[in-house]
């Protein structure tokens, strides 16, 4: 299935996005190829969000992703009940290790702090910012591109700051924080399948 020409017939309003979407499938497929992982993060929706996307990649989304033979044969009967995984950590779900940075470091580092710490060159860091300026996504951003990473934004409106930091920005035709949340969504989901599609 051709995801993103599917996306495209759907949403009509994103086609002037065609090239970013295929840039960011890009980012993220070269650092899969070669080991890397994928970081992501948002404030509100944008969090859930973050939370949406690790789950259709850490396990089947459109393909059941059952493991080779010869891999499952190591894990025994366990092997049956894995499937193929793109690593993907949310960043908004570390409850324990976030509530003590805000309280005892500075609440809006929270993000660039677990860059820093899983982030490695190589990985993708994804921003979820419906205004572009999310001053902890921000944050998070310049670390990550100081780490060596390629970061990847998702916004509105003007793109905000986060515009000058990504490597590429998708920023959606749309003003409304839930307009723009409504365009995120089928853009990840596209980005998810054409992963999927080609790793597996």
């Amino acid at each position: 299935m051709d995801h993103l020409k599917r996306l495209l017939e759907r949403y009509p309003a994103l086609e002037k996005l065609e090239s970013e979407i295929s840039g960011a499938y890009r980012l993220m497929k070269e650092s899969y190829e070669k080991g890397g992982k994928l970081l992501i993060c948002g404030n509100g929706g944008s969090a859930a969000d973050s939370d949406h996307i690790v789950g259709e990649l850490m396990k089947g989304f459109y393909k059941e992703r059952r493991l080779p033979a010869e891999e499952m044969e190591k894990y025994g009967e366990l092997g049956a009940h894995l499937q193929g995984a793109l690593p993907a950590i949310a960043l908004t779900q570390h409850c324990a290790l976030s509530t003590a940075f805000l309280n005892d470091v500075d609440p809006k580092m929270v993000f660039a702090q677990q860059v820093y710490g899983y982030g490695q060159p190589g990985d993708v860091f994804l921003g979820l910012s419906t205004s572009g300026n999310s001053e902890n996504v921000v944050f998070a951003a310049r670390v990550a591109a100081a780490k060596g990473m390629k970061v990847i934004t998702m916004t509105g409106r003007d793109g905000g700051r986060l515009k000058e930091l990504s490597d590429v920005c998708l920023i959606v035709p749309a003003q409304v924080t839930a307009d723009i949340q409504e365009y995120h969504l089928p853009i990840y989901h596209a980005l998810c399948a054409m992963l999927e599609e080609h790793f597996f």
